[in-house]
């Protein structure tokens, strides 16, 4: 039976390796930065920061990163009953080389590493069940057994009465090809209730650059109660059954964009959980927005995801101040 307000991510979670210089390369760069990360650990973390209730899903290498991870799950107030560890494989890493805008290049070490080997049996669907919403992103969709596992957990979910939520979180270097992403970031699609797409994302899906509302609704679906597209600086769009609209970000000094979506949507979610008829009501939906915006606004302020996450405080501060 579902949690009322429990928020279960599926997925990755890994070191990101950060230089201490921004707009360097990563052989360029003089040392980095060890910033736990991986978006649905991150979305877990966020919506615990935020005062909700979350739990993590996912494997780790039996490795002193793997157990390091796990620890500050539980430090954030995340359930970990669903994290389980691989003695055959290490916990992922990667190496994100910050621009001197504040964007990202990602090296990834996985051959494979321990979250790819996540099995179906390996699954704790006691934590699954009791999800009021169940987010995902498509990285777990890559590779099997973990392609399996993610398909298994996302069923029991929706048995169960949870919302799916979906996170496209688009790394091309991480799939065969093009082709093969675009054609499994979409095999899913119909099955989720919420959709968020960055503005790369909305690109390579649709093969248009432009974030128009003919364009994006190439990715609407008749089931879905929300699609969102994300927009940096600019802030997100909002398509539901009966309206659709844009609600501005915050100005604030990017450092680092790491983690900044995935603050978005834990926010999102925090909110979300609290109340399901933003779905029907405009006002209070673009107000869960403004809110997530201002988590993707601060997160980009500081240096790496998960310590950057905001506190709902910290949010309302730079609300109220804007």
């Amino acid at each position: 039976m579902a949690d009322s307000n429990l928020v279960v991510c599926f997925g990755e979670m890994l070191i990101d390796f950060v230089p201490t210089v921004s707009g360097v390369s990563l052989a360029e760069a003089p040392g980095f930065l060890q910033a736990p990360g991986g978006a649905p650990a991150n979305v877990a973390i966020a919506v615990s920061r935020l005062g909700g209730r979350s739990a993590f899903i996912g494997k780790l290498g039996d490795d002193e990163f793997g157990h390091m991870l796990a620890a500050i799950l539980r430090q954030n107030g995340v359930i970990d009953t669903g994290v389980v560890f691989d003695s055959g494989a290490r916990t992922a890493l990667a190496f994100v080389t910050l621009k001197a805008d504040g964007e990202r290049e990602f090296m990834f070490y996985r051959n494979p590493s321990a979250d790819m080997l996540l099995t179906e049996k390996e699954l704790n669907l006691d934590i699954i069940r009791k999800a009021a919403v169940f987010h995902y992103n498509s990285i777990s969709l890559i590779a099997e057994p973990c392609r399996t596992a993610h398909l298994r957990a996302m069923e029991a979910a929706k048995e169960a009465g949870a919302l799916l939520s979906y996170d496209a979180n688009l790394r091309l270097p991480l799939w065969p090809s093009a082709e093969v992403a675009h054609k499994q970031i979409l095999s899913i699609w119909d099955q989720a209730d919420i959709i968020k797409v960055s503005e790369d994302e909305l690109e390579f899906l649709t093969g248009e650059s432009s974030v128009e509302d003919e364009v994006v609704m190439k990715l609407w679906r008749d089931h879905l109660k929300l699609l969102l597209v994300t927009t940096g600086k600019k802030g997100c769009k909002y398509y539901t059954k009966d309206f659709r609209g844009t609600v501005d970000s915050f100005k604030v000094v990017p450092v680092d964009t790491t983690g900044a979506g995935d603050a978005f949507v834990g926010a999102m979610l925090s909110k979300l959980v609290q109340d399901l008829s933003v779905f029907q009501d405009e006002k209070k939906l673009r107000e869960v927005l403004r809110f997530a915006n201002g988590g993707g606004a601060i997160t980009t302020t500081k240096k790496g995801a998960i310590p950057s996450l905001p506190t709902k405080e910290e949010i309302l501060t730079l609300i109220q101040g804007a």
